[in-house]
């Protein structure tokens, strides 16, 4: 009895979370007028499938686009991988913007993208929180006794694959996972457990770091595995010129302008180029 309870629970949290989601874009969009007088409300729309660490600069994209093109831009943020699994099921969606090139080369191989353009870096850091309560000062110190670590999951987002990675390329991936007490979907999940004190430390993107909320910890360059931000066209667009249009916004001056504003490198960087 106290499973299925627990079962109907889950399924009206989640669709609960689901609407809430559907309401938020659509609050987005109300109201933004292009060049002629259009507002978004009123045109089309296109999806971005992104992955969910670039949620902030995208959405301030998203303002110029609808404002320059007059058509909506509707977001699904979510880890890479669980995007690229909703592609594959509903053959929809008009631009794929994954954490990592790995996952962009999987949609590439499917068949999915076009118009491939490199937007910024993904360079990982240690995250702690405020005050560094267990002395955390390199990777190494990740396989402390009694050090709780939170990832993220492989399986799901970017940053939890490339942990693995990083890790391994270390030596240290046994040790560490000793320590890891949960993996999260997402890195905005890394993020709000960091700030909270829930985990000792995790291994997050540098540029989602919130100075007044945690502590963070540099890896050393030779040490640390750098990705790149992808972007391109999905092949099976409705709208593949109004998807090119906002790759090319994107990856423009102005749009690696916004990156930056939010703390990325944008590509190309020689600095990352020579790792």
């Amino acid at each position: 009895m106290k499973r299925t309870f627990i079962g109907i629970f889950t399924i009206l949290v989640l669709c609960a979370a689901f609407f809430a989601v559907g309401c938020t874009t659509a609050q987005n969009s109300v109201g933004t007028a292009n060049a002629a007088g259009q507002t978004a409300e009123e045109a089309h729309s296109i999806m971005i499938y992104c992955g969910a660490g670039m949620r902030e600069p995208m959405e301030d994209i998203a303002t110029l686009y609808e404002e320059r093109y007059g058509v909506r831009v509707n977001y699904n943020f979510a880890g890479s991988a669980n995007l690229l699994s909703q592609m594959e099921l509903t053959g929809m969606g008009d631009v794929y913007m994954p954490g990592a090139t790995y996952y962009f080369d999987a949609a590439r191989e499917k068949g999915f993208v076009s118009e491939e353009r490199l937007v910024a870096y993904h360079v990982p850091l240690i995250a702690v929180p405020k005050g560094n309560p267990a002395g955390i000062t390199c990777l190494a110190d990740l396989t402390n006794p009694g050090v709780e670590v939170e990832l993220g999951d492989p399986d799901a987002c970017a940053i939890g694959k490339l942990s693995n990675s990083l890790l391994e390329k270390n030596g240290i991936k046994e040790e560490v996972f000793a320590n890891v007490q949960s993996r999260s979907a997402t890195v905005n999940e890394l993020l709000v457990h960091v700030s909270m004190g829930v985990a000792d430390a995790a291994i997050i993107w540098e540029d989602l770091f919130e100075d007044e909320k945690m502590d963070a910890i540099a890896i050393p360059k030779e040490q640390n595995i750098v990705k790149v931000v992808p972007i391109g066209v999905l092949t099976f667009s409705e709208h593949p010129e109004d998807a090119l249009h906002f790759v090319e916004l994107v990856t423009s001056e102005e749009g690696k302008a916004v990156f930056e504003q939010h703390g990325f490198t944008t590509y190309p960087n020689e600095y990352y180029e020579t790792t």
